[in-house]
């Protein structure tokens, strides 16, 4: 997949460089993003050098000592910092990334660190994530059934079909794949984007699930679902191993199958 470039004529101002801390051994030099749409002011790039011998291995790791050392107002999110919430999906070197599961030592040259692409920024590395989750709200992301639950026991899976929706319930949100997806980022207010997408089929092939017809009726629409040219970037940043594509492209066959 190549690598997430902003465009030439991006106006992006000078940043601030700040010099290595005393005594240090292994230096990083780390570029990080940074922008307050309450400031007025254009975004820029701080540059930071980063001793690698006195911090954790991995990029959230950095990002945490440079706010507590050098610049308090650096803002990003963070939560678990075992790859499970999401919360501190980023671009890193191109890639969007979760920077608690990124190596430094995976990573070549100087550490560029921006916000996810193509979405508002709320400020530095924190996108605006409204949109995204009310798409993944606009697929009913709930089981959904007409007959009474059983009175003395739960609605059962036979461990086959508990397989089938495995992989695709395992999505943490961190809005990697939509965010990487072209699609996504020219048609952001009507196609649901991979994420979405991957929580639709997950519900539609659930066999407890009552819903699939309103559920494919729902998604038959040229923006919402057929925006999706399978470019497959969004299958290669998943952090979890994920395969959008593959669930866009059976829900896809699916409303053709069910037509002949």
């Amino acid at each position: 997949m190549a690598e997430f470039r902003l465009p030439a004529n991006s106006r992006i101002a000078k940043g601030i460089t700040h010099p290595a801390p005393p005594g240090a051994r292994a230096l990083r030099e780390v570029r990080i993003y940074r922008f307050n749409p309450d400031s007025g002011e254009n975004p820029r790039v701080d540059t930071f050098s980063l001793d690698t011998a006195s911090c954790g291995p991995m990029v959230l790791d950095a990002l945490i000592q440079l706010k507590a050392t050098v610049d308090s107002s650096i803002t990003f999110r963070r939560s678990c910092r075992e790859g499970i919430c999401g919360s501190c999906a980023m671009n890193i070197n191109g890639v969007n990334r979760l920077a608690c599961t990124t190596a430094l030592q995976e990573l070549s040259g100087d550490i560029r660190i921006y916000p996810l692409p193509h979405m508002p920024v709320v400020k530095d590395l924190v996108p605006d994530l409204t949109n995204f989750y009310a798409q993944y709200a606009a697929v009913k992301p709930w089981l959904q059934t007409r007959t009474p639950a059983p009175p003395d026991r739960e609605r059962l899976q036979s461990k086959e079909e508990q397989e089938r929706i495995d992989r695709p319930a395992a999505c943490i949100l961190c809005a990697c794949c939509s965010t990487s997806c072209p699609s996504y980022w020219w048609n952001s207010d009507r196609f649901l984007g991979p994420a979405a997408l991957l929580a639709a089929y997950r519900w539609i092939i659930d066999s407890r699930d009552e819903a699939t017809g309103e559920r494919l009726d729902e998604l038959e629409d040229p923006f919402r679902l057929y925006r999706c040219h399978t470019i497959m970037n969004c299958t290669d940043v998943c952090p979890k191993d994920l395969n959008p594509a593959r669930a866009i492209a059976e829900i896809k066959k699916m409303l053709v199958e069910r037509q002949v």
